[in-house]
């Protein structure tokens, strides 16, 4: 087999235990070897309309076993995969599409509605079953140095961009992510955050298969559905935001349902909130957390097991291969419990952003060593306590939100003169959207037409959710908008 690269690991798989359950969807069971067959299919079909070597190859569509099956199949041929976010918004995909430049774009019939309105050059191909019956092995020469996908973060300035993971970033996180959580080839693992994420697919899916486990995807998420798929299932890990696991807490059945397969709960997206985390210590369960990036493919820090309770609140120590730093202004190594940059080396960083040379050599720098944004501390122990976003992230359900590009949108509205986003907290969300609006003068508008205004413009999660009017935004003499003042208590501003 000439192919180093993910696109063979199906394959692989499939030599070794084509019979062994590799996939479970809506009661179905896919075993290696139909997953092997229909990706090898799929790559015919993709071969035939043009797809070769380097080509990229979108794919709209929620959690399904055809997600998979495009991105063995893309990787077959030494093409690119890039999973798109099924919550975007028509012309938000549009513009991904079109700067990947995409040559076919798979979708699953759930999202015609989308497909339908979207004006991209990308041949859209519907997913529903087909493929070829050809069933001769693709066998191309994939190097592990060549880019496996394209993932699509948003970027400061409203318009997102692709961090380009190569074959072997993604295999060196698989590695970091079995040597700190102990897969079996008996996994059964809950998939039921969405896999164009990063965390999803690489934290998740992906060491699953490489173990040779079984995952449950779901196309959504729901708690109740959760607690009955652990136990029809014996689901022994699953993977979610703190917003997830909330809602399973808060279910009336959660103190009673039956959680005695699980072994491991990964979560990530954001820091998980101490009475979370004693919520499931009472049910006899830990949270293994920690920080990455997409950039990064995704791991960086992790919080193992047996540290999850006397270092609660930390992202913990670097992963096995990978290399963290966190840095003062000048460069130097902050000293404990001084604030600075986390910087983060090894071989799951990217290879650098889809097009954007001048990104790229900021980010990563000439040392190779990728600037993040984010801001910590560490403590005498070397472990990373995640302080902030030095770029007004928003992580609202494990979903990134920039302002800007909210901003962006909002003043598209005539009647928007001046507006600025900051995050506040939210007890389910973590974290949500507000907006300062300066009204047009002499134009009366309420909240809720601003908001339903972005509905359709930007993915709903994007949406504000709430609206303060001002008379002015403050501002530093060089006309910058000071956000921290806005984060102060409302008083007499009028919110809706």
């Amino acid at each position: 087999m000439r192919n180093e690269g993910v696109g063979s690991w199906a394959a692989r798989r499939a030599r070794m235990a084509p019979d062994r359950v590799a996939l479970i969807h809506e009661g179905r069971s896919h075993t290696y070897g139909e997953v092997a067959a229909r990706a090898n299919a799929l790559a015919h079909r993709l071969a035939g309309l043009g797809v070769g070597h380097g080509d990229r190859v979108a794919y709209l569509g929620p959690n399904h076993p055809a997600f998979l099956d495009a991105l063995f199949a893309t990787g077959l041929l030494g093409a690119v995969f890039v999973p798109l976010n099924t919550r975007l918004a028509a012309p938000e995909l549009d513009y991904i599409l079109d700067d990947c430049g995409a040559r076919v774009l798979l979708w699953s019939p759930a999202c015609e509605p989308t497909v339908t309105r979207l004006r991209a050059a990308a041949r859209p191909v519907r997913l529903a079953g087909e493929s070829t019956t050809d069933s001769a092995p693709v066998d191309v020469r994939v190097a592990d140095s060549e880019t496996c996908m394209i993932m699509y973060t948003s970027g400061t300035t409203g318009r997102p961009k692709g961090a380009m993971l190569t074959h072997a970033n993604v295999s060196w996180n698989c590695v970091n992510l079995l040597i700190d959580v102990d897969l079996t080839s008996d996994e059964v693992t809950l998939v039921s955050a969405p896999m164009f994420h990063v965390a999803a697919l690489n934290q998740t899916v992906l060491p699953t298969f490489l173990k040779g486990g079984a995952c449950v995807l779901t196309g959504g998420f729901d708690p109740e559905a959760t607690l009955d798929l652990i136990a029809t299932h014996r689901v022994t890990c699953l993977f979610g935001v703190p917003a997830m696991f909330l809602a399973i807490a808060r279910s009336p059945r959660f103190g009673t349902a039956d959680l005695g397969s699980v072994r491991s709960m990964l979560c990530g997206g954001a820091p998980v909130p101490e009475p979370l985390i004693a919520a499931y210590q009472r049910r006899g369960l830990t949270f293994l957390q920690g920080y990455g990036m997409t950039e990064c493919s995704p791991g960086a820090l992790f919080l193992r097991a047996p540290e999850s309770v006397r270092k609660a609140g930390s992202a913990g120590t670097p992963v096995f291969f990978g290399d963290v730093r966190v840095v003062t202004p000048g460069g130097e190594d902050a000293a404990p419990g001084e604030t600075g940059e986390i910087l983060v080396q090894g071989p799951s960083v990217m290879a650098g952003y889809w097009r954007l040379p001048a990104e790229t050599r900021a980010a990563l720098g000439e040392d190779g060593w990728l600037r993040t944004g984010d801001l910590a501390v560490t403590d005498a122990d070397g472990f990373v306590y995640v302080r902030g976003r030095a770029k007004d992230l928003i992580i609202s359900g494990g979903e990134n939100i920039y302002p800007a590009e909210v901003e962006a949108a909002l003043l598209d509205h005539p009647a928007v003169a001046e507006c600025a986003v900051i995050g506040v907290p939210d007890e389910r969300w973590g974290e949500v959207g507000r907006a300062f609006v300066v009204p047009a003068q002499g134009v009366a508008v309420e909240a809720a037409e601003l908001l339903a205004f972005l509905d359709g413009r930007i993915a709903r999660y994007k949406i504000p959710k709430s609206v303060v009017f001002v008379g002015a935004l403050p501002r530093t003499g060089s006309g910058k908008v000071v956000k921290a003042r806005l984060r102060a208590p409302v008083s007499d501003r009028r919110e809706a």
